[in-house]
């Protein structure tokens, strides 16, 4: 699955323009390298994104394509 369609399926980011965005601006690297929205997502891959002074790490424990509002929060795990 594409990087920029994980976050917002993950709901990590809200909006998929809003990840692909985020990834052209270099603020999401996965293990350790910053990656294009293009990236193919896979199960235990290590995703760090950087909001201003803040960042989020998060390890991928599936990619699905459809997950509904409640259960997103099963496709990964906080670091």
């Amino acid at each position: 699955m594409r990087l920029d369609k994980y976050l917002k399926v993950s709901r990590l980011i809200k909006r998929r323009t809003v990840a692909c965005d985020a990834c052209n601006a270099g603020r999401v690297s996965v293990n350790g390298e910053v990656r294009k929205a293009s990236y193919d997502v896979k199960p235990g891959d290590i995703i760090e994104i950087r909001f201003g002074e803040k960042s989020v790490k998060a390890e991928v424990l599936s990619t699905q394509e459809v997950v509904k509002k409640e259960e997103a929060s099963e496709l990964f795990k906080y670091i």
